[in-house]
């Protein structure tokens, strides 16, 4: 039998059935759809019920091709959320975390709650789009939908909702609210209150790999199904991500490398320091009462961005063409700061990196090449960037990186961080999110014994490619380059 993981990415998701054959994992798309935002009065929203009719189809294609599901799980991203009413409908479409609508919210929370007591209670590194501050917005803004909202589902329990009628969070996701308590795991009600909405607006949270419910009555009818169980598995998809690393070593450090990059380790315990504080380190909950300490980075959206803005001037090169292009380049030209906030939602990607560039008095990208070589080797210098705090954080050091994630398709950006890291980098797998959901649910279904054997068998089952540093007298000058013209030396 098999199981079906859904896994939700910021521009796209994906239905992959999941099975064990011979001590092997064996995985297989049988569904990809879109997921596109979607603008509407000055607002950007997600299309959350095309995204649950996508859902549908995945589960109907399964049936249609004579796959026997034994159960369903759903990752996505985090910290966004629907709003259910008292009479168990959908009140709205949900906000897309780049909306505008947190701009200065964060600010206005510090000062009513104290931005060192929230991450004493919470560990999570503070982002304007983190739930938090999305509800202190709707809060401020007496958003009627707030008012009439009776709970708050994160993405996959929303659509989890959709499919079951059976209300529950999910833990790994509900850590990303900045609302949950890191230590006692449970929402924090001071906190709650601060922000302006009531403690009965949030569910009852779950742990990964907990079966919530069958299919519902109506849903198996409208499928033609039976009564499968879904799964809560490891919700967030950066929390699905890192149970697939095929990591054997106790001690690791990881990049799930997509839309954003997120980089970090894997602990016991929450890191909650003043130093943890003043790096904005994030500790989100993992899966088997582990904690992902990690920070968020831009990540690939930096590439996707550009390419969409060359696409509308009647561009039309592939990922793979510009990655090519970019290889051909000349070496460490221009650097910027992937994470500054002008790179959060520009209208014009290329435009917004050649000004950090002129501003900075460094040479402007002019070309497509130029422009993706400065965002890929940042990138992979902002990667050494984190990854050295986390050691720092962490009391640990890490022999080199694991990647998983669809960023590992881009080969030039792994070779730039083998070289700026000065470590090997070990690639793969690419699903990762998509893998993590389908471990999660055959160890939920006693198919295998612990987090520990389901990485064993990612590393048997998928090829890692492994990236060793080179050149590295020039690439430790070009970190210290970086570090000034980015003004992250600390």
């Amino acid at each position: 039998m098999s199981v079906l993981a859904f896994d939700l990415g910021a521009s796209s998701g994906r239905a992959v059935v999941g099975r064990l054959t011979e001590g092997r994992l064996v995985v297989e798309e049988v569904h990809r759809f879109p997921n596109d935002p979607v603008e509407v009065g000055g607002r950007l929203y997600w299309d959350i019920l095309r995204l649950y009719h996508e859902i549908k189809q995945g589960i109907v294609k399964a049936r249609q091709q004579g796959i026997d599901v034994r159960s369903i799980g759903i990752d996505s991203w985090a910290v966004d959320f629907g709003l259910i009413g008292a009479n168990g409908e959908l009140i709205a479409n949900p906000y897309h975390y780049r909306d505008r609508h947190t701009d200065g919210v964060m600010d206005e929370v510090f000062a009513k709650l104290g931005k060192a007591s929230i991450y004493a209670k919470t560990g999570l590194q503070f982002l304007q789009f983190n739930t938090m501050y999305q509800l202190a917005a709707l809060a401020k803004a007496d958003s009627p939908a707030l008012s009439a909202a009776d709970k708050l589902l994160m993405i996959p329990d929303l659509l989890r909702y959709f499919l079951t009628g059976i209300m529950k969070g999910e833990y790994t996701n509900a850590s990303t609210t900045q609302l949950l308590g890191a230590v006692d795991r449970a929402w924090d009600e001071e906190l709650v209150a601060g922000v302006g909405v009531r403690r009965s607006l949030l569910p009852d949270v779950v742990q990964p790999g907990t079966v919530v419910g069958p299919l519902a009555p109506r849903v198996q009818e409208e499928l033609l199904v039976g009564p499968i169980p879904v799964v809560a598995v490891a919700e967030h998809d950066t929390a699905s991500a890192v149970v697939a690393v095929p990591a054997l070593e106790a001690d690791f450090a990881y990049l799930s490398c997509g839309t954003w990059s997120l980089l970090g380790t894997e602990l016991d315990e929450p890191v909650l320091t003043e130093r943890a504080l003043a790096w904005n380190f994030t500790n989100e909950g993992g899966y088997g009462g582990t904690y992902r300490l990690l920070k968020n980075i831009m990540g690939l959206w930096l590439v996707q961005e550009c390419k969409r803005a060359w696409d509308k001037a009647g561009g039309s090169r592939s990922f793979a063409e510009l990655a090519e292009r970019a290889a051909e380049a000349k070496a460490h030209v221009s650097y910027i700061d992937p994470d500054d906030d002008r790179f959060l939602s520009p209208a014009d990607m290329p435009a917004e990196i050649r000004a950090y560039c002129r501003e900075t008095g460094q040479p402007v990208p002019a070309t497509e090449a130029e422009t993706i070589r400065c965002v890929l080797e940042s990138l992979a210098l902002k990667y050494r960037y984190v990854l050295e705090r986390t050691e720092a954080l962490a009391g640990k050091t890490f022999g080199g990186l694991h990647i998983v994630g669809g960023g590992i398709q881009n080969e030039l950006l792994c070779r730039l961080t083998a070289d700026a890291i000065r470590r090997p980098v070990w690639a793969g797998p690419a699903e990762g999110s998509a893998i993590g959901n389908v471990l999660v649910q055959l160890i939920a279904a006693g198919d295998i014994s612990s987090l520990a054997e389901g990485r064993r068998i990612v590393r048997d089952s998928f090829g890692v490619a492994t990236y060793e540093p080179t050149d590295g007298e020039r690439w430790s000058a070009e970190y210290e380059r970086f570090l000034d013209i980015t003004k992250l030396r600390a």
